[in-house]
């Protein structure tokens, strides 16, 4: 048997810390978890050193890292990210890509399914998000209006053919055609998400009805209160906070929410309906600079500075260069939110989102011994994907 002792660690749960706590895995499964068992176990033992021991990261919607994008289509671009990503405590990811034309779509299935096959040192390639093309042009930011549209059955049923890799897609529930998108989306077990939006709240309290549940990096690219003919109307940003049962997601950068936001959010949905994101473009885990948006090939060139990107004329962001240690550290220190909880919306919550919990989320019997170590400030010591350490760091 294949047994390694985690011991001298503060484990988090999703609701507490168990300080001085052991943690063992058996067959790259998580055997037990709790105080020091009073019989000696056999195995292999990594001493904690007193720091945290977490259920490693999940991180439901980025698009790269380390230098690549998932709109490069490569292998060498999903190995890269995840490698890179994983350094920073992502033990498992969703694969997130832009609008593009339907080949490039094809070719991202084929290539997805290639890297998961050869992922051996990096975060666990989980499924594929589709960003797009069924958007709002008005609320569309940094996506390719050449590709946007309205859902029709006849393309969307030729997409979902290509590929059973698709485990959540994001899209706006206003455009013509989409509530009968999302109930098939439910039919086939994928996430609908409510992204770059221009809804008011009738629509989007019909668009839960039939299926879309989650709300995609919440007040980026979507509706808020505005005014028709007068007539004041709640968008899709009240909306989220209106409906309880609706979950959403965070890019919890620093840069893309303040505090005071990052503090509501948190005071109204709660750490068990809030997933922390990263969203990030290739230059996640870099330094500044100029940087691609998208792909190589037909990508927009950007500047990082001030821990974001930027457009070229600095009047808007570009996307996000955070890694999910980023945001744990961010929302305890920034928004004053208790560990335990920032890190349940980096773990368990996103995991329940895309239907992933009975595996994975929490340090419980039973589940993958995805685990991340990690100290006061958030600093990674080491990665592990079903009991194989994928990143460690010299001074664990």
């Amino acid at each position: 048997m294949d047994r390694i002792k985690i011991v001298n660690g503060n484990v988090i749960t999703p609701y507490r810390i168990l300080r001085n706590a052991v943690v063992i895995v058996e067959n790259g499964s998580i055997a037990y978890v709790g105080p020091p068992p009073e019989e000696r176990i056999e195995g292999a033992e990594i001493d904690a050193g007193g720091n945290y021991v977490s259920p490693g990261f999940i991180d439901i919607h980025t698009h790269g890292g380390g230098g690549y994008d998932f709109m490069d289509g490569t292998a060498e671009a999903y190995l890269g990210a995840a490698e890179k990503h994983a350094a920073h405590g992502t033990a498992s990811m969703v694969p997130t890509t832009l609008t593009s034309t339907n080949e490039e779509l094809k070719n991202t299935f084929k290539v997805f399914k290639e890297a998961k096959r050869m992922n051996k040192t990096g975060a666990q390639l989980l499924g594929l998000h589709l960003e797009g093309p069924y958007f709002s042009m008005e609320q569309r930011g940094a996506q390719d209006p050449r590709y946007i549209r309205n859902p029709v059955p006849e393309e969307y049923e030729e997409i979902l053919s290509w590929t059973d890799d698709i485990i959540r897609w994001s899209a706006a529930p206003e455009l013509e055609g989409s509530s009968e998108f999302a109930r098939r989306l439910k039919e086939r077990g994928i996430l609908a998400s409510i992204g770059h939006s221009d809804a008011v709240f009738e629509q989007v309290e019909e668009a839960f009805e039939n299926g879309f549940t989650h709300i995609t990096h919440l007040y980026s690219g979507m509706s808020g209160v505005r005014r028709i003919n007068g007539f004041r109307y709640a968008g899709v940003i009240e909306s989220a906070f209106l409906i309880d049962d609706m979950t959403v997601e965070i890019i919890a950068d620093g840069a893309h929410l303040p505090a005071s936001l990052l503090k509501l959010i948190y005071k109204i949905k709660g750490p068990s309906r809030t997933a922390l994101v990263t969203d990030s473009m290739r230059a996640a885990g870099m330094g500044e600079g100029e940087s691609i948006l998208g792909s190589l090939k037909d990508g927009q060139k950007v500047i990082v500075e001030d821990g974001v990107a930027k457009m070229p004329d600095r009047k808007a962001f570009a996307g996000s260069v955070a890694t999910a240690d980023r945001l744990v550290r961010t929302v305890v220190k920034l928004a004053g939110v208790p560990l335990a909880d920032a890190v349940r919306m980096m773990t368990l919550t996103p995991a329940k989102i895309i239907g992933f919990d009975k595996s994975k989320g929490s340090l419980a019997a039973g589940k993958d011994a995805d685990i991340v170590i990690f100290d006061d400030n958030i600093k990674i010591k080491a990665t592990m994907v079903k009991g194989r350490t994928i990143y460690w760091s010299e001074g664990l």
